[in-house]
């Protein structure tokens, strides 16, 4: 099990002033320092948090995992066919959300992934992950297609208000879990996780290999700092 950082709301921090820092790149190293094993970002259309220009200062700055978040468009196939990230992880956007809001649709997608978008990133050897909810139909047809990897998406669970939807959602993620390694996938997780509420998932979601962790591990560092922060995580990881 490894833990990923999602970097993206330093960028947000920098362009509320838009005078050059805090740096997304220097934050990286940091977290690398820390013991994470790579790096997560979103290059968005809106370009809302991370640049262009970021994009690249990661490519030299990372010397781990580097993850490059996206919606599978024209342009950012594009640049992420320039950059080679070890992973490309797929995400539905939308202009209006605050973050993203949910895993892909598969059915939607399907033939626009296997016609245009998975034949290109396989051709160029980046692996490909696709953020989905713990849906069967969702994670077959990913399958079909020939990711890689899936990270499921754990925001509903890290929501959840009461033990019985927590249940419920722990339920549904295991089972997607087992499902997704008995189909030859790896099982990634990310979104809305912290220190509250990782260890649960650990404890009673089998199979996980990369966790991604952006806005709650950014939020206290601003109280710990981040070396701090990331170690406090790899603890919950037992790394």
């Amino acid at each position: 099990m490894q833990l990923l950082v999602n970097i993206d709301h330093v960028a947000t921090l920098r362009n509320a002033r838009g005078e050059g820092y805090p740096d997304p790149a220097e934050a990286a190293i940091v977290c690398e320092n820390a013991g994470a094993a790579g790096i997560v970002f979103h290059l968005r259309g809106d370009r809302r948090h991370i640049r262009d220009k970021d994009v690249y200062q990661l490519k030299k700055a990372v010397k781990g995992i580097l993850d490059f978040e996206m919606a599978a468009t024209g342009e950012m196939l594009d640049i992420c066919l320039e950059i080679k990230p070890d992973i490309c992880t797929l995400v539905p956007e939308g202009r209006e959300e605050l973050t993203t809001e949910g895993g892909l649709n598969m059915e939607s997608v399907y033939d626009d992934f296997e016609n245009q978008v998975i034949p290109v990133l396989k051709e160029a050897g980046i692996e490909i992950s696709l953020f989905l909810d713990p849906v069967s139909r969702d994670i077959e047809l990913a399958a079909k297609i020939g990711a890689d990897t899936i990270e499921l998406h754990t925001g509903p669970f890290a929501n959840a208000t009461d033990s019985r939807k927590l249940n419920y959602e722990i339920e549904r993620l295991k089972e997607s879990a087992v499902q997704i390694h008995e189909l030859g996938m790896k099982v990634n997780a990310g979104h809305g996780l912290n220190l509250d509420n990782l260890g649960i998932l650990i404890e009673n979601v089998p199979y996980l290999e990369d966790i991604s962790i952006g806005h709650a591990l950014v939020s206290k560092s601003l109280f710990w700092g981040l070396e701090r922060t990331v170690k406090e995580y790899l603890k919950i990881m037992h790394i």
